[in-house]
């Protein structure tokens, strides 16, 4: 069974319906006892940083997400759900988050140009992928694919081996990262259309 832990924060029904598409059950569940039984487990994730971690706590869902890492069953964090793996985030100010990625959460610069064009923040819409560190949720997924951001922040890990790949956007910045049974993206694969559903696919079948 795959989990998908309902905090409140998150476009939900659209992950689910992704793992549904590509055949697999997938559970939408505020119950941490239940994330407790699941085989993997999805954490996505959508609004502000402060108000997800206050969610998660309110939910009794860190020591959940703490102790199913723990003991190595795979993880995959989904937008802002790869941001609260993280140490902290300056979003609204400096809050803690999981930490169990070593590293912050940081915004766009608001001045950020390409060929002279100022960037809009959030990022919003299609950009590629590039891969450094390939873990086996993307198997067959062509290095420069696209696929689709909605985001202000971005992480920056302190370890770099932890990087799976990269995205330019005014800037390089860690789009995805992959650390033992943990998989996270900035990006949504349930919005990323083939390439998001065979990331999904991957993972599924780990």
């Amino acid at each position: 069974m795959i989990a998908i832990i309902d905090y409140g924060m998150g476009n939900l029904r659209s992950v689910q319906k992704a793992f549904e598409k590509i055949g697999f059950e997938a559970v939408v569940t505020d119950n941490p006892k239940v994330v407790l039984e699941a085989e993997k487990i999805v954490l996505p994730g959508v609004g502000a940083f402060r108000d997800c971690m206050h969610n998660l706590e309110q939910g009794g869902f860190v020591e959940t997400i703490l102790k199913v890492i723990k003991e190595g069953r795979p993880f995959f964090g989904i937008c802002v759900g790869m941001q609260l793996l993280f140490t902290d985030s300056t979003e609204f100010g400096l809050y803690n988050g999981l930490n169990i990625i070593p590293g912050h959460v940081l915004r766009f610069p608001d001045q950020m140009t390409v060929n002279g064009e100022k960037l809009k923040v959030p990022q919003m819409g299609w950009n590629q992928i590039s891969i450094k560190n390939r873990p086996p949720v993307f198997k067959n997924i062509e290095d420069k694919s696209n696929v689709y951001f909605v985001h202000s922040y971005y992480v920056t890990p302190d370890d770099s081996s932890v990087v799976a790949t990269t995205t330019d956007y005014g800037m390089e910045f860690c789009s995805s990262l992959w650390k033992d049974n943990i998989v996270a993206t900035q990006f949504h694969p349930e919005k990323s259309q083939t390439v998001g559903l065979k990331i999904l696919k991957n993972f599924a079948e780990l």
